[in-house]
């Protein structure tokens, strides 16, 4: 029960968050359009920098508009998801090439409760699993599979916690970016129907840093896709790797050495 409440409020608060970002998305580009729109409209001398003229990256990637606000955002949420995730994976699928064979040797000699003392004692799900194994090894084989397969089932939703994040985040960063270089288009060219001045230094000046957004989205979006299917990956890996030793113990179970 405990596990179904936590779940339940760890996805509580991503749903909270999405709508938070979400809910600004209306008042991002009304605030990004209706910019200049309270005031006398002129179009600005310095839209861009002067020749020689350098600018820090920060102040670069903020010319990006509001819009910038929650990619960058999701950029720290991505790359906090993407270490943590990475740790814990790792950590949880590290794997003992002697577990297998000492838990033999005990079970060979009648050491049950040495067996299922020496699974929970190992860091990894595969002591998880191979313990769940062990509890279960008066019951019959195939419910003992079953039981083994429920355990591995669990320990790849805790594994994939968060991972679907990264898979939402994929979708909506570059979705930010372009509806924010479609604002900032929108006020260019309003500015140009209030001034009245249609000169290419003041559409391309005006279009490169709204640009700027839709290329800053389309990075975050990339590095979130390209983390949620590598972390799919090692948890496809130890998928595998755990029937191999969920097999190894049903054959030990099986046929005993003499």
């Amino acid at each position: 029960m405990f596990n179904y409440v936590y779940y339940d409020c760890y996805m509580l608060k991503k749903i909270v968050l999405l709508a938070g970002i979400l809910s600004a998305l209306p008042l991002l580009v009304f605030s990004q359009i209706s910019e200049t729109g309270s005031a006398e409209v002129t179009v600005p001398a310095t839209t861009t920098p002067a020749p020689g003229e350098e600018i820090s990256f920060f102040e670069f990637v903020m010319k990006g508009g509001y819009f910038i606000i929650p990619i960058i955002i999701l950029l720290f949420y991505s790359v906090y998801v993407i270490i943590e995730r990475v740790r814990y994976i790792k950590r949880m699928t590290k794997y003992n090439p002697n577990l297998i064979g000492d838990i033999k040797s005990n079970l060979e000699k009648g050491n049950i409760s040495d067996a299922l003392n020496q699974a929970q004692r190992e860091p990894s799900s595969y002591g998880a699993v191979v313990a769940e194994g062990i509890q279960s090894i008066d019951r019959p084989v195939t419910e003992i599979e079953s039981n083994m397969d429920k355990v591995v089932n669990i320990e790849i939703g805790k594994m994939e916690k968060g991972t679907e994040a990264l898979g939402l985040i994929a979708g909506i960063a570059p979705t930010f970016g372009f509806v924010g270089t479609i604002a900032g288009v929108i006020k260019i060219f309003y500015n140009i129907s209030i001034s009245e001045n249609v000169s290419i230094g003041n559409i391309s000046g005006g279009l490169y840093e709204k640009m700027i957004s839709s290329g800053a989205g389309l990075i975050v979006g990339l590095i979130a896709f390209s983390a949620y299917h590598i972390l799919n990956a090692l948890i496809d890996r130890f998928a595998l790797k755990v029937q191999i030793i969920n097999l190894d113990f049903i054959n030990i179970i099986r046929r005993p050495v003499k």
